[in-house]
């Protein structure tokens, strides 16, 4: 597939959904324009796959229902699609009959959204798809004043993305995939603060994946407890050859449905993700688990709640102190390593505050160091590259049983990035150099450094990076006698200035300013 056609998909897809940019916000345009294109993909798969059923029996899709034995048909089909993909679709059901027949569909999108949630109930596939499309709200006044508003809309998104070949057909290809990221991306550049509930920056996620997959080709397990999107558990994916089960939990509802869609139209099989909705830190839903890869991206010191019973939580218990309840982000990281696999490694990004926070947070810190000597680096990231804020930000990794234990190593890469109007950006280059340095654990001038376990206990488990990374650049020292040759320099052509202006207030027959 051609870099021309995945940009020209691209640009289609983002002109079509700027369709419904002047109805409704980025965050609420978002959910309707993604659920059409995951519809028109399952449309597709739902055809592609029908077709090659019953190539055998020289019949096509779209010809079945004018079979003499149509019911009978349908119903392999639909047995074998059930199996193998995990949802069932008729014919006159796919995206591209609804493009065709226009008019009024908007009742036949609802029934049709509703039947294929309920072509999974009984199958394995049924969590996967229960309740997938509730945020697509086609009564909704944002979408139009009136019934026919809201219908006009869709006819046009419709016919608009039936002219698009997603090319499904190329196996090797994930196109679709990538513009689908592209989209997840687009909306959350203009979706203000909460972009960060659902989108990781795609620099900080390939920085993130290739930390955690330092020396495999293969993977078991991935889990993001934080997942929002599911974003970065597939670029987990692409970081190795072949992988085994993913992992995820997320809060948000909508941003939860949102992840089922990107895992199914990227073409991971029901089988093979899964992903609840629940507060992971008050309800984790993934109870004796231990993972060999762990990527989160939790929201920055948020609130959470106390309670009596998470004081006697595994994740939690080694430590007499719970994080704060107003800073969940050591609350997050315990969750992480609670759940690491023993050959396992994960990687967590956080704010700064807690590499050197005191209180409950000081004391988890020394516990994961001094007791556990769980953590492998320490990694600062440029401010201002997140949506929705400006913090510099930082990256912790962790592995149960570490190749290097007897030292830490920090990174300071928070002078690196480029200048994008609004939004600092890592490059390539940038993300290779950080990720290059971890795996060689090298020490770099004003860049990076190895600190021991007895220099970090000296600190008092202070991990803050300047304390470890100096990065003081040295003044050039100044030439007096050049500075004061040059100050009477300046003296002379003022004095010559104010003797110019005198003439000129002299001929005014004005007094002189001085």
């Amino acid at each position: 597939m051609s870099e021309h056609h995945r940009k020209q998909l691209e640009t289609q897809l983002w002109n079509i959904a700027n369709t419904l940019r002047g109805r409704m916000n980025a965050d609420e345009f978002r959910d309707y324009i993604l659920g059409f294109i995951f519809f028109k993909y399952l449309s597709e798969k739902q055809r592609t796959y029908a077709n090659k059923i019953l190539k055998a029996d020289k019949l096509s899709y779209k010809e079945v229902p004018d079979h003499p034995q149509a019911d009978a048909v349908l119903e392999a089909v639909r047995t074998a699609s059930v199996d193998k993909l995990g949802f069932f679709l008729p014919p006159a059901d796919l995206f591209g009959s609804l493009a065709a027949k226009g008019g009024d569909i908007l009742e036949d999108v609802k029934r049709i959204l509703r039947d294929i949630e309920q072509s999974t109930m009984g199958h394995e596939s049924e969590d996967d798809f229960d309740h997938l499309f509730e945020s697509i709200n086609l009564d909704a006044s944002k979408l139009g004043k009136t019934y026919n508003d809201r219908n006009g809309a869709l006819v046009d998104i419709f016919r608009a993305l039936d002219k698009i070949d997603f090319q499904l057909d190329d196996t090797e290809s994930d196109i679709l995939g990538d513009a689908y990221e592209y989209l997840i991306g687009k909306f959350a550049s203009g979706a203000g603060k909460t972009a960060g509930e659902f989108y990781t920056p795609q620099q900080v996620s390939k920085i993130l994946a290739k930390l955690v997959t330092t020396g495999k080709d293969r993977i078991k397990s991935v889990y993001d407890p934080t997942c929002g999107s599911g974003s970065l558990l597939l670029r987990v994916t692409k970081e190795v050859k072949k992988f085994g089960m993913i992992f995820g939990q997320e809060m948000n509802p909508t941003t939860y449905n949102l992840a089922r869609m990107n895992m199914i139209l990227h073409d991971v099989n029901y089988r093979n993700f899964d992903i609840r909705n629940e507060n992971t830190l008050t309800e984790p839903q993934h109870p004796g688990e231990r993972f060999e890869a762990i990527v989160a991206n939790p929201p920055f010191s948020a609130k959470w709640k106390h309670t009596p019973i998470l004081q006697d939580d595994e994740r939690f218990s080694k430590v007499s102190k719970l994080a704060p309840q107003s800073k969940a982000d050591f609350a997050f990281i315990q969750h992480m390593v609670h759940h690491l696999d023993d050959n396992g490694q994960m990687a967590v990004v956080a704010p700064h505050g807690v590499l050197f926070r005191g209180g409950a947070e000081a004391l988890i810190r020394r516990f994961l160091i001094e007791d556990r000597n769980f953590l492998d680096a320490v990694i600062g990231l440029p401010a201002n590259i997140f949506y929705g804020t400006s913090i510099p930000t930082c990256i912790l990794v962790f592995k149960r049983c570490r190749e290097h234990p007897e030292n830490v190593l920090f990174i300071d890469a928070s002078r690196e990035f480029e200048k994008e109007k609004n939004q600092n950006e890592l490059s390539d280059e940038h993300v290779q150099v950080i990720v290059d340095t971890y795996r060689e654990r090298v020490e770099q001038d004003k860049y990076s450094y190895l600190a021991s376990l007895e220099e970090i206990a000296e600190n008092d488990y202070n991990l803050n990076i300047p304390r470890y990374v100096d990065t003081f650049e040295e003044e050039e020292p100044v030439d007096l006698a050049a500075v004061s040759k040059e100050l009477r320099e300046l003296q002379t052509e003022i004095s010559g200035i104010d003797q110019e202006i005198a003439g000129f207030c002299k001929e005014l027959g004005i007094d002189t300013p001085f």
